[in-house]
């Protein structure tokens, strides 16, 4: 299947979404046609805060991508390794088994190139790593080690993709710049694009200081940040 317009008829009601529970207690927003690809999109540092990556999922679904968003909890006792690996199997069987693309977004962002640098030897299997606003400088939350430290290496490379905005002061796109020239140092590939936006646009959210969380934004300058990540999730994914 093609990436679809949104003028497309075919279009009509993909937006939806579903409250899924993943693993025992935990629960997810799924977008789309389970008959589309499937993405895992993992909000960052926060307890529970699916919602706040809601508009890019839906942007998403938009372009014909099934997405899995969970929630998790990086403040919990193993750094939240249980909901993110839980929630990348249910992923997984959502699409049949096949490899994943993996979307994570600050944190969340860390645990995919965590996820996917430790793959060789394992079960997981990802087809793409997109990072949005990745902070790779501070501790995979899934390992509990530096992103890049005691990678598993059978010689396969995962694409990676980092997209930062030019108007993070949280994740400045430097973090990405850097983290991109170790990667290639090590044969693996990857993209880095740098947009118009801030730490809470590029995933589609806006801080909100009277609760110290980010929440699902609503602007139309946010909305056309999300448009543009999303459209470059669908071209990898659809190439």
């Amino acid at each position: 299947m093609g990436v679809l317009a949104k003028s497309d008829p075919a279009f009509v009601g993909m937006n939806r979404r579903d409250e899924v529970e993943y693993a025992p207690g935990r629960w997810a927003d799924v977008y789309g046609d389970a008959e589309d690809p499937v993405a895992l999109l993992w909000h960052g540092t926060q307890t529970d805060s699916r919602a706040a990556v809601r508009l890019l999922a839906e942007a998403l679904a938009e372009l014909g991508i099934c997405v899995v968003a969970p929630d998790w909890d990086s403040h919990a006792d193993d750094g939240g390794r249980a909901d993110l690996l839980n929630s990348f199997d249910f992923a997984r069987s959502r699409g049949g088994g096949a490899a994943l693309i993996v979307i994570g977004w600050s944190l969340g962002g860390a645990a995919a190139a965590g996820l996917t640098l430790r793959a060789a030897g394992s079960t997981v299997s990802v087809a793409q790593a997109i990072c949005l606003a990745g902070a790779f400088m501070v501790n995979d939350p899934i390992s509990g080690r530096p992103v890049l430290e005691r990678i598993a290496d059978d010689g396969s490379r995962t694409p990676f993709t980092l997209i930062s905005g030019t108007a993070d002061a949280v994740v400045p796109p430097s973090v990405a710049v850097q983290f991109a020239t170790d990667l290639r140092a090590l044969g693996w590939p990857v993209d880095v694009v740098e947009l118009d936006a801030d730490h809470g646009s590029i995933a589609g959210a806006r801080y909100d200081g009277s609760l110290d969380r980010y929440e699902p934004a609503d602007d139309p300058a946010t909305q056309a940040v999300v448009d543009m990540v999303a459209e470059r999730i669908a071209a990898i994914a659809f190439a």
